[in-house]
């Protein structure tokens, strides 16, 4: 059976927006995001069991789910388990989508797919497209930069599967191309209000199905590189106040 996830100050105040419990789904973040670059970053399990963490080629600001994994085994261990039992299913979506649906909390209102991780094959994301099908009365809701599997499986993207292209990918072009939302990284408050989009504090914007066509921002968040452009805004954003609510 898979493993999920209750509970952090950002899905607590969500679960009072959609007036159900939040669960979430996570993998091995960087290992599963072909399509990631600003944000790729990965944990490494040396021969020692010692974890720790590799940013990638390009990387601006590092991932947040990244960094709890390496501080957190059991968070680690968790997703490991996630991505190797996935595994043992193959590619075949109908393998996959009855894996997930075999252990899918039957008291979730709402389910957040890849606190950690992002679809990492097409199949995969089609079998997440079929649960949510299966699963009218629940709302499914991921962050992706795995722009063309959305675009390739946007046929049979049901309605209650709300998506958000997660701006910072090699696959940038596609959100301009075919209309997709969007969510951005900034580092400030005014950064924000440049792009003259509203910052979401509690995934509202990123769950809501009404909602699912507007652009938003994200501030800063998670451990940051010492000295990074990114660690010097989490120090301001902290020190300024603006952040309303616990990161995830």
């Amino acid at each position: 059976m898979l493993k999920w996830s209750r509970g952090n100050a950002k899905l607590d105040a969500l679960e009072a927006v959609v007036g159900g419990q939040v669960w979430t789904f996570s993998i091995l973040s960087g290992h599963t995001c072909p399509m990631a670059s600003d944000c790729l970053s990965r944990v490494v399990a040396e021969e020692s069991g010692k974890r720790k963490i590799v940013d990638g080629p390009n990387t601006v600001f590092r991932c947040f789910s990244a960094s709890q994994e390496v501080i957190f085994p059991a968070v680690y261990n968790a997703r490991k388990y996630n991505l190797d039992l996935l595994k043992t299913a193959g590619n075949n979506l109908h393998g996959l989508t009855d894996m997930i649906l075999e252990s899918l909390p039957v008291k979730a209102k709402c389910i957040r797919i890849h606190v950690g991780g992002d679809f990492f094959t097409l199949n995969y994301f089609k079998a997440w497209c079929d649960v949510a099908r299966l699963n009218p009365s629940k709302i499914f809701y991921a962050y992706t930069k795995s722009l063309s599997m959305w675009i390739k499986a946007r046929e049979a993207i049901p309605s209650n599967f709300i998506l958000t292209a997660s701006r910072g990918g090699i696959q940038d072009k596609l959100i301009a191309e075919h209309g997709l939302r969007e969510a951005v990284v900034v580092n400030s408050v005014a950064e924000a209000a440049a792009l003259n989009y509203e910052i979401d504090h509690d995934d509202s914007h990123a769950a809501l199905p009404e909602l699912a066509a507007k652009s938003f921002a994200l501030l800063i968040h998670g451990i940051q590189p010492a000295g990074s452009i990114a660690s010097k805004a989490l120090v301001a954003l902290k020190g300024e106040g603006s952040y309303k609510r616990v990161k995830a």
